[in-house]
């Protein structure tokens, strides 16, 4: 059983509320934080990012108003760096894919059970 995760949510989101619901139910402890009321720092996501081995692109909430408004993807097509994205990232807590779940030795982006079962029981 792992220990104690940050879980990185936004309430009213329903793959964040069925994210927790999978949690409790399978007594996973977490500390809860609100992405928008505590947005995740730059510095945060690089790490998260190099934790999960996963592309930067990712982290991005896609389905997001805020993602098409600002014109994300195709600033990413045109070669935006990894840092330049984390820094976009870090102003908005709605730009960036939730839930997260923050470990000691990894970090899950998005609510995939076969991946939150493997990490997390």
């Amino acid at each position: 059983m792992a220990a104690s995760v940050a879980f990185v949510e936004y309430p009213k989101c329903s793959t964040c509320r069925k994210a927790k619901k999978w949690l409790d139910d399978h007594g996973v402890a977490y500390a809860d934080r609100h992405i928008v009321e505590d947005n995740p720092t730059a510095e945060e996501l690089a790490a998260w990012r190099a934790a999960s081995g996963l592309p930067v692109r990712r982290f991005f909430n896609t389905s997001g108003k805020l993602y098409r408004e600002l014109g994300v993807k195709a600033k990413l097509d045109a070669g935006m760096s990894d840092e330049e994205a984390f820094a976009l990232l870090s102003t908005e807590g709605m730009l960036v894919k939730r839930p997260i779940v923050v470990g000691e030795d990894f970090v899950l982006v998005g609510f995939k059970e076969p991946e939150w079962e493997k990490a997390l029981l």
